[in-house]
C-alpha cells in the first residue's frame, strides 16, 4: 500500500542486521517530508532497528504492536524523512 508520500516496508521475513539495512535503503530513497511506515517482528528487529534510525538522525515515531492485544507480535513505526 503506497498514498503520495506514504510508503510501507514489511521487514517480518527478514532478521537483523537486514532489517536495518532494507529500511536504512528505503528511508535514503524517500523525498522530504515523505514518511516510511515499517512493519517487523517483536524482539531484535523492534530493539535495534527504531534506535539505529535515531542514531542515524531520521525521526521515528509512533512505534505500536498491530494488536495490542498481541504484545510480541509484529509491530509498526513510521520514520518521517525531515
Amino acid at each position: 500500500m503506497e498514498k503520495s508520500g506514504h510508503h510501507f516496508l514489511d521487514l517480518t521475513g527478514l532478521v537483523c542486521p537486514m532489517t536495518f539495512v532494507r529500511t536504512k535503503l528505503a528511508v535514503e530513497r524517500l523525498q522530504a517530508g515523505e514518511v516510511l511506515e515499517v512493519r517487523m517482528n517483536f524482539g531484535e528487529p523492534l530493539q535495534n532497528v527504531p534506535a539505529s534510525l535515531r542514531e542515524h538522525g531520521y525521526h521515528v515515531s509512533d512505534v505500536q504492536p498491530e494488536n495490542p492485544d498481541i504484545p510480541q507480535g509484529p509491530y509498526r513505526l513510521l520514520v518521517n524523512k525531515i
